[in-house]
């Protein structure tokens, strides 16, 4: 039987529209009525989960309201039969952390068809330092795979490489043989990037140097950008012929400055990757390869643990883009 009430974090819009964040108490009877109520053990820290915290760009509408928008837990009542009580279940993605509840708290209340069932092969806590994160790399990683880019043909740019997504494309591809050259705009980090399977290190210049041009010299078979704007532009222009590039994020820009010559002289896919309404079929086969084929030695390297206390430090450090690879929020200790 789940307690009826529970620590969370707690968002609040005030009167002059700025936002604050508390750690307090909630119950269960505030959470939506979904098929599956699920005791959170562990959550991850998000961009996405920062802009609802701090009320940006309308991400969460309705308020007071708990973000985290992933959750590895324990199912404590499954009232459409999908799952029974004690089943390890992750879910990421769809409303969850938006306008529904999500994993800054120790409870969770969600449609059954949200969750997958923890893999064996990883722990709770392990598919937290994944998260959404690890997915939406682990989809990037299987498009590439699934349009034929194969380790012999060459070098994968990984850009904004020590970010989440970016951190752990750069560690899927170098466990699979691919040489990896990690963008990025710090320098400092240079070390950790080659401790994460990283053959190479550049900055986010030496990407975009000559972008203004309709074709770069070739260099890319495969790209995994998580930047947009400039940076996926110059990475198109710069991809070789019958290379595939990859994007799944907008943090530089909504435009992308380039043309067509390098889709029709260089024959370049562009593949776009959602991993919020993504469906089941992949959803399950990606955190299926997370824990066994693309199964990382290095994931503490990549993460560090925080409680809900130390949250909102940590969410105005991402914010400022001084997080290194993963939060983990340890919803067992707070």
């Amino acid at each position: 039987m789940a307690a009826r009430t529970f620590t969370a974090l707690i968002v609040e819009k005030r009167e002059s529209d700025s936002f604050s964040c508390t750690v307090g108490t909630r119950s269960i009877e505030d959470l939506p009525a979904g098929d599956l109520l699920i005791k959170v053990h562990y959550s991850s820290l998000n961009y996405k989960d920062a802009l609802s915290a701090t009320g940006q760009f309308g991400i969460t509408k309705k308020y007071p309201h708990t973000p985290g928008i992933d959750v590895a837990g324990e199912v404590v009542e499954c009232r459409d039969g999908s799952y029974k009580p004690g089943d390890k279940v992750i879910v990421t993605s769809y409303d969850l952390g938006m306008d529904t509840p999500g994993g800054f708290g120790q409870y969770v209340s969600v449609p059954s068809c949200w969750a997958v069932p923890l893999p064996d092969g990883l722990t709770l806590r392990e598919s937290m330092v994944l998260g959404t994160a690890g997915l939406t790399a682990g989809l990037c990683v299987r498009k590439l795979v699934r349009n034929g880019v194969q380790p012999e043909d060459g070098e994968i740019l990984v850009t904004g490489a020590t970010g989440g997504v970016g951190s752990i494309a750069v560690a899927i591809l170098a466990k699979t043989g691919y040489r990896v050259v990690a963008a990025t705009g710090k320098a400092s980090e240079t070390t950790y990037l080659h401790s994460i399977g990283a053959a190479e290190v550049i900055s986010r210049e030496a990407v975009t140097a000559g972008g203004e041009q309709p074709l770069m010299a070739e260099r890319w078979a495969g790209v995994v950008d998580v930047v947009g704007g400039d940076m996926l532009g110059a990475a198109i222009k710069a991809t070789r012929y019958d290379g595939t590039v990859t994007c799944c994020g907008l943090v530089g820009s909504l435009e992308m400055p380039v043309g067509v010559l390098p889709f029709i002289l260089r024959g370049v896919s562009l593949m776009g990757v959602d991993s919020v309404q993504c469906t089941m079929e992949p959803r399950r086969a990606v955190w299926e390869k997370l824990a066994h084929e693309w199964k990382l030695d290095n994931l503490d390297t990549i993460a560090q643990e925080c409680t809900l206390h130390d949250l909102e430090k940590e969410i105005h450090a991402i914010l400022q883009g001084h997080v290194r690879g993963r939060v983990v929020v340890n919803l067992l200790e707070s």
